[in-house]
C-alpha cells in the first residue's frame, strides 16, 4: 500500500486543524501506536467538538500511515449506558489498532454483561477488554473526557524519559508485598500486593496487547482483594457519576478489608457516596429486568465498594483541572479507584477514580525492608 503526506489529506481542515494537534496526532498514531501501512484502524469517537477534531486528526494521520482507517460516531455515553450496537460490531470485525475519545466513556457492552467472555480463566464483561487483555489482538489507547486543549499539552512528551520512570516506579510495586500510603492530608492506608502485577501506562502503544490512556503518564495496580485497610482523603478531584470535579472540601473515606465503608466531609462526600451507590443500584435493577443474574449482580453490587486501583501520577505536563484523565496522571500525586479493577476478578458497575495530593508512598518488600517511591510528592525511585 502507498502511504501519503499527511497534507494531503484533509478530513480534519473542516476544523481548520492547528500544528499543535497536528503534532499531537503524530505522536499518538507512528510514536505510540506506531501504525503500519495496510492495518485496520478503528477510531471511535462523539459529536462533540473537542474529541471529534481529535479523533479527524487521528484519522488523517492514520491514513497517511497507510492504514485502513475508520471512524465511527455514537451519541456521548456515560458510565452506565451501553455503546452501540455499531461499535460492539466493528471490535467483531477483529481491528489491529483502536483509538477510542469519548465525551465521557465508550459505553458497556450488553452482551459481555450477559455471557462475558473468557480466555485464560479470566471472564471479560467487554469485547474491548477480552481483545485487549484477553485474546490480545489488538493495541489501542482510549481518552474518556479528553479536550483538545489537554491532548495538544500533554501527548508530545519525553517518552524515553516517562518510560524510565514508569519501569522504576513498576518494579518496587512488584516487589513490594504491600504499599503504605500518607499524605499531609489525613490519607493512611497500607494496601495489599501480594500475587498482583502492576501496569505501566508509558506511552508505548506499539505491540498487540498494550494499550493504555492519552495523555500517558501512570503506573497502577489493583489491589489485593480484602487487604487493604485505613483512611483516604481526597484532596485533588473526585470522578462522579455525573463528571469529575476538585473537591471543594477534602473527602475522608474509611476503608476496612478492601472495601470503602464510609465517605465523610462536605457536599462532595455526599455526592461521591450517592455514586457508589448508585452502582450498586444499578447493578440490583439490572437483575430485576434481566438484563444479569442475581448472582452477578450481587457480585456487582458488593464490588461497587471496593478498593478497584493504586496509581501514581508520573507525567510531568498534567496538571490537576478537574478532568479525571489529566489529573491522575499529574505529578506529585496519587488516586484510589472506587469500584472494579484491572486483574477482572472484582466485576463492577463503577470505577471512580478519586486524587490525593502530594502523598508519601512506602513500598514493604518480602525482607520486610522498605523501599520511598514518593515523598510528600517528590518521586524517590
Amino acid at each position: 500500500m502507498t502511504t501519503h503526506d499527511a497534507d494531503e489529506f484533509s478530513f480534519a481542515s473542516t476544523f481548520g486543524i492547528d500544528p499543535g494537534l497536528r503534532e499531537a496526532a503524530e505522536v499518538a498514531v507512528r510514536g505510540s501506536l506506531k501504525i503500519q501501512p495496510g492495518e485496520k484502524v478503528i477510531i471511535i469517537t462523539n459529536p462533540a467538538r473537542d474529541v471529534a477534531e481529535i479523533s479527524y486528526a487521528l484519522f488523517d494521520t492514520s491514513i497517511a500511515s497507510g492504514a485502513r482507517a475508520s471512524i465511527i460516531i455514537q451519541r456521548v455515553k456515560t458510565q452506565m449506558d451501553y455503546a452501540e450496537e455499531s461499535v460492539i460490531a466493528a471490535f467483531e470485525s477483529q481491528p489491529d489498532v483502536v483509538m477510542s475519545l469519548s465525551a465521557e466513556k465508550l459505553g458497556k457492552d450488553r452482551s459481555g454483561l450477559r455471557t462475558p467472555y473468557d480466555w485464560d480463566d479470566v471472564s471479560y464483561d467487554h469485547i474491548f477488554h477480552y481483545q485487549l487483555h484477553g485474546a490480545k489482538t489488538l493495541r489501542a489507547f482510549w481518552s474518556p473526557s479528553v479536550t483538545k486543549a489537554m491532548f495538544v499539552k500533554t501527548v508530545p512528551i519525553d517518552y524515553a524519559e516517562l518510560k524510565r520512570r514508569c519501569l522504576a516506579v513498576r518494579k518496587l510495586l512488584e516487589h513490594a508485598v504491600s504499599v503504605r500510603v500518607r499524605s499531609q492530608g489525613g490519607t493512611d492506608i497500607v494496601v495489599g500486593l501480594r500475587g498482583r502485577v502492576a501496569m505501566s501506562d508509558d506511552g508505548d502503544f506499539s505491540s498487540p496487547g498494550r494499550g493504555g490512556n492519552l495523555p500517558a503518564g501512570e503506573v497502577f495496580v489493583s489491589p489485593e482483594l480484602g487487604s487493604s485497610n485505613g483512611v483516604i482523603v481526597f484532596d485533588g478531584s473526585v470522578s462522579l457519576d455525573s463528571g469529575d470535579i476538585v473537591v471543594s472540601e477534602p473527602v475522608r473515606a474509611v476503608v476496612r478489608d478492601g472495601f470503602f465503608v464510609s465517605f465523610e466531609g462536605g457536599p462532595d462526600a455526599r455526592r461521591l457516596e450517592q455514586a457508589v451507590a448508585s452502582g450498586s443500584d444499578n447493578a440490583r435493577a439490572m437483575a430485576d429486568d434481566g438484563r444479569i443474574t442475581k448472582d452477578k449482580a450481587v457480585a456487582y453490587a458488593r464490588n461497587a465498594r471496593n478498593v478497584g486501583e493504586l496509581g501514581i501520577g508520573l507525567n510531568p505536563k498534567a496538571v490537576i483541572s478537574g478532568n479525571m484523565l489529566e489529573d491522575e496522571k499529574a505529578f506529585g500525586t496519587c488516586h484510589f479507584a472506587i469500584g472494579s479493577n484491572y486483574d477482572e476478578d472484582a466485576p463492577a458497575l463503577i470505577h471512580y477514580d478519586c486524587l490525593v495530593k502530594r502523598p508519601t508512598i512506602v513500598a514493604v518488600l518480602e525482607d520486610g525492608r522498605e523501599a520511598v517511591i514518593e515523598e510528600d510528592g517528590e518521586l524517590r525511585a
